[in-house]
C-alpha cells in the first residue's frame, strides 16, 4: 500500500464479506476501485491551520444578529429533513422566505461544523453575499404572476459546491493550500445554477485535489478544509470521498442540496456512507468546464439530496450542453423538466429486471433491499460478473491529470498562482511539508513519473471503455436486464470507464451504525432516477443523525 501504483485498497467489484473487503489480484483494479474511501485509520490533523471559525464568520454575525435562538428552534419542523417542494410550499404559505431559509442554515453551519465536541469540518467557505441575495429572491418571488413551477425549482435554495468547482466570490481551493487565492469567475455548472434561481451558499470541504493527492491519507481531508467527519461516527466511520463535505453537509441538514464531482466513487461513495442520495450522470451531460480535473475522460459533477426528488431537481437545473466542454453533449433523451418529481409519479417497477450480484448477497442490507424491489413488482436475476479486469486504470489518471491541470491553470485559474503544472504544486508544497501536505504527496509523484506515447494512452483509454462496457453488457443482454443493484460504490470503477450513469439511495445502516446505499446502475439518468425513487419510496431508510437535530 506504501507504492504509489497501488494507492487504494480494494472496496469493491466482487463484493465484500462480513463488513471486511475483498482484495483481488489485480493491481490496476484496485486503483480503479476508488479515489473514494479507505481503511479508517487515526487522524494525523484534525482542524484546519488555515481556517477559523472566527475568520470563517466575521462578515456575517452582524447580519444574523437578528436571528437567535428561538427563531433556529421554531423554525426546524419546517426545514429539518424537508424536500424542496415543501420548502417552497412553505414559503408560498408564509410560513418562510428565503431570507429566513439561508439564516437558517447559516446559523446552523455555525453551530454544528467547526471547533466545538460536534464539529463536522464540512463547510470550508460561506459566501459573504449569500443573505443579500437570499432577499433579492425574496423580491424577485413578490414580482411573479406564477408560482406553480417554483414547486420543483431551485428558485431561493441554498446550495453548497464541493470546493473544487469555481465561483467567482469564494476561492476555489481544491482544498490545496497552493490554491487558497485560486479567485475564479463561476465554473459552467455554477451558471446553470444561477440561471436556475439557485442561492449558493459556500462551499463544501474535500478530500484534497479529489483524492488523487496524497495517497496514504484519510479520506475528507484537506490542508485548507481540515479532516471532514462523518456525522453517523465522528471519528469512527470513514466520510467516504472525495465529496466527503458536500455529502456531510447535506447529512447533517447544513444545505438544500449540494453539488459533488466523481472520476471513481467520489459521489457514490460520500453519500452512502452519510446516508444521502448521490447520482453520478453519464460523463458529458453535466460540463466540467471550471472544475478542477483529475481525468476529462471521466470526471463529472452531480447532485447530492437527503432525497430522490431534490436529486431529481438539482440534476435538472445543471445539465445541458458546454460548447468548451470535448465530452459535453445534447441529450437526445432529456429536455429540461423531465427528470424531476412530478414526472415519477406514475413510474412502476412492474416488468422491470435487475441483475444482483451474488457475492453481494452475504450482505443483509442488500438482500432487503432486493425484497423491497420484488414487493414492487421488480424481477432479480442473480449473476456472476464474468472477470473483466481494468487495466492501466491508475496510468489514464496519471496521464489525464498530467495534461488537464495545466489546462486548468491556463484556462480557468488565477493568473496570480504562478503555477502552471503538478510539479509546480509539489514544489510548493515542500516549502512547509509539514501543514501542506502531512501525509505525503505520492500521487502527484507517480503522476509526474508516468509518460505515454500519444499512441498508448488513446490504447489505454480504449480497453478501459471496452472493459467496463462488457463487465455491465455482457449480463445486461443475457438476461435483458434494466439495471444493475450494487452496493455504496462498489463497482464505481467498472461505471466511471463505461461512462454509464449510477445512483446511490440509503438503504439502512450496520450493526456499528454505519450507514449503507443501494447503488443502481443503468444506461439512462431518467430511468435510474425512477427506480431509486420507487425504491426510496417503499423503504424509506434514512434517518438523520441523532445528535444534530
Amino acid at each position: 500500500m506504501k507504492l504509489v501504483q497501488v494507492f487504494f485498497l480494494l472496496i469493491i467489484l466482487t463484493g465484500c464479506k462480513n463488513n471486511k473487503q475483498t482484495v483481488i489480484a489485480d493491481i490496476d483494479t484496485e486503483a480503479a476501485s476508488d479515489i473514494a474511501i479507505k481503511p479508517f485509520r487515526e487522524f494525523k490533523v484534525l482542524d484546519s491551520k488555515y481556517l477559523s471559525k472566527t475568520k470563517m464568520w466575521e462578515d456575517l454575525n452582524v447580519q444574523l444578529e437578528d436571528f437567535n435562538e428561538e427563531d433556529y428552534n421554531t423554525l426546524k419542523p419546517l426545514i429539518l429533513e424537508q424536500d424542496i417542494p415543501t420548502l417552497q410550499q412553505h414559503v408560498t404559505n408564509g410560513l418562510l422566505s428565503y431570507e429566513v431559509l439561508t439564516k437558517f442554515y447559516l446559523f446552523r453551519i455555525r453551530k454544528f461544523d467547526r471547533e466545538n465536541e460536534l464539529s463536522l469540518n464540512s463547510v470550508i467557505a460561506i459566501n459573504p453575499n449569500i443573505i443579500k441575495e437570499a432577499k433579492r429572491k425574496d423580491s424577485l418571488r413578490s414580482t411573479l404572476s406564477d408560482t406553480k413551477e417554483l414547486q420543483v425549482s431551485l428558485f431561493g435554495m441554498p446550495i453548497l459546491l464541493k470546493d473544487n468547482i469555481n465561483t467567482a466570490n469564494m476561492p476555489t481551493t481544491a482544498g490545496a493550500v497552493a490554491l487558497k487565492d485560486n479567485t475564479t469567475q463561476d465554473a459552467f455548472i455554477v451558471t446553470k445554477l444561477k440561471s436556475n434561481n439557485a442561492l449558493i451558499l459556500g462551499k463544501a470541504n474535500l478530500s484534497e485535489w479529489a483524492y488523487f493527492f496524497c495517497g496514504d491519507c484519510p479520506s475528507g481531508y484537506s490542508a485548507i478544509g481540515g479532516q471532514t467527519l462523518n456525522p453517523y461516527g465522528r471519528k469512527t466511520i470513514d466520510t467516504g470521498g472525495s465529496s466527503s463535505g458536500s455529502a456531510v453537509a447535506v447529512a447533517a441538514n447544513f444545505c438544500v442540496a449540494a453539488i459533488g464531482s466523481e472520476t471513481s466513487g467520489s459521489i457514490l461513495s460520500p453519500s452512502s456512507q452519510n446516508s444521502v442520495v448521490g447520482l453520478k450522470p453519464k460523463i458529458g451531460l453535466v460540463s466540467r468546464g471550471g472544475i478542477i480535473p483529475i481525468s476529462s475522460t471521466l470526471d463529472t459533477g452531480g447532485p447530492i439530496a437527503k432525497n430522490v426528488m431534490d436529486t431529481s431537481i438539482v440534476l435538472d437545473a445543471i445539465y445541458g450542453y458546454d460548447s468548451e466542454d470535448a465530452k459535453s453533449f445534447k441529450s437526445k433523451d432529456l429536455k429540461q423538466g423531465d427528470i424531476n418529481y412530478s414526472k415519477f409519479k406514475n413510474a412502476s417497477l412492474r416488468g422491470k429486471t435487475f441483475g444482483a450480484f451474488k457475492a453481494l448477497l452475504e450482505d443483509s442490507l442488500y438482500v432487503k433491499a432486493i425484497s423491497e424491489l420484488k414487493l414492487q413488482g421488480a424481477t432479480i436475476i442473480e449473476f456472476e460478473p464474468k472477470a473483466y479486469q481494468l487495466p492501466d486504470f491508475l496510468r489514464l489518471l496519471n496521464l489525464d491529470m498530467k495534461k488537464d491541470l495545466p489546462e486548468y491553470f491556463a484556462k480557468y485559474g488565477a493568473p496570480s498562482l504562478g503555477l502552471k503544472s503538478v510539479e509546480d504544486v509539489m514544489a510548493f508544497n515542500l516549502q512547509d511539508s509539514i501543514k501542506r501536505m502531512p501525509y505525503g504527496q505520492n500521487l502527484f509523484k507517480g503522476i509526474v513519473a508516468d509518460t505515454a506515447t500519444e499512441k498508448e494512452f488513446i490504447d489505454i483509454k480504449k480497453q478501459l471503455k471496452i472493459n467496463g462496457t462488457s463487465y455491465f453488457y455482457s449480463v445486461k443482454q443475457q438476461h435483458n436486464l434494466d439495471a444493475f443493484l450494487s452496493i455504496n460504490n462498489y463497482h464505481a470503477g467498472y461505471a466511471a470507464v463505461a461512462e454509464i450513469p449510477a445512483i446511490t439511495i440509503p438503504m439502512g445502516y450496520a450493526i456499528m451504525g454505519e450507514p449503507k446505499g443501494l447503488t443502481i446502475i443503468g444506461d439512462s439518468e431518467k430511468e435510474i432516477l425512477e427506480y431509486a425513487y420507487l425504491y426510496e419510496q417503499a423503504s424509506k431508510k434514512r434517518i438523520a443523525p441523532v445528535k444534530y437535530d
